[in-house]
């Protein structure tokens, strides 16, 4: 009789552990305790860019502005062939969601020139970095590669285009024009006069450009072409939230003692990368 009774104990005692290490296995107790690193953390993401696609790339650029960047073009009586310079020439790309681009090459009379643009969409594959953060990178690497010179730095707030270096050349004369009473004038007049024609130049050196999508900088060089003509190539970089657009103008004269004009390849060129930025912000 005491052996029955005891077997009935044992049974009630294991159906009672039983029963706490059921209940104690759910899934409540797991949420509450995560691991580190665990998905159901919170953590907030970065903010993805603001572009999402990219133009096509040929046809950003209007027939205004390849009449003015490439005025071979209309030299060109044959319709059918103007068309086709027109069109440009899609660069080869593997992912035009990330990537996209457009040549055109041109001959004129005068000059044979070349034009190229490139739109890069930057894309962070990083949840804590956020895509323009990654554009300010790439862009900043690029202009660190220009080796743009230092003093460009100061006329970086002033910077509208090649109207703003003659504007400020204009104020050098007015100490010489005040000065002309005074004992010093001739030296005064002198120095402003030496001092006016360096300033030019110094507006059409390679710079940072103001007001142009978040930020940007103009390269410029001169270069020895296939012949003994000079071919000058102004490059334009902007960024606009996470997109990078590169504009590469290159001409070189027929002439062989010929040499590109600075100031209206950079005035064309900046006209055409205001005109894109307008066209990302439409």
């Amino acid at each position: 009789m005491q052996r029955k009774a005891y077997v009935p104990g044992i049974a009630a005692l294991l159906a009672a552990l039983l029963a706490g290490c059921t209940g104690g296995s759910g899934s409540n107790s797991r949420a509450a305790d995560p691991k580190p690193g665990d998905v159901s953390v919170n953590t907030p993401a970065a903010q993805p860019g603001k572009y999402r696609t990219l133009p096509e790339a040929c046809a950003a650029v209007s027939h205004d502005s390849l009449d003015s960047l490439l005025p071979g073009i209309k030299q060109i009586t044959d319709q059918d062939q103007r068309d086709t310079a027109y069109e440009g020439q899609a660069t080869l790309t593997y992912d035009t969601d990330r990537r996209v681009g457009c040549g055109w090459k041109v001959e004129s009379t005068d000059a044979t020139d070349h034009l190229s643009v490139d739109f890069e969409r930057v894309v962070s594959y990083d949840n804590t970095v956020s895509d323009d953060s990654r554009a300010e990178d790439i862009y900043a690497t690029e202009e660190t590669a220009a080796n743009l010179p230092e003093a460009s730095a100061s006329a970086t707030p002033s910077d509208t285009g090649s109207a703003t270096g003659s504007a400020t050349a204009t104020p050098s004369a007015t100490p010489s024009t005040s000065a002309s009473s005074t004992p010093s004038a001739s030296t005064t007049s002198s120095a402003s006069t030496s001092a006016g024609p360096s300033q030019t130049p110094a507006d059409l050196q390679p710079r940072k450009l103001s007001g142009l999508g978040d930020e940007a900088f103009l390269d410029d060089k001169l270069n020895s072409g296939t012949s003994t003509a000079q071919q000058r190539t102004v490059t334009v970089v902007f960024r606009t939230s996470n997109v990078i657009v590169r504009i590469e103008y290159a001409e070189q004269p027929t002439a062989s003692t010929g040499t590109p004009d600075s100031e209206e390849m950079q005035d064309t060129a900046r006209n055409l990368a205001q005109k894109l930025v307008d066209r990302f912000n439409d």
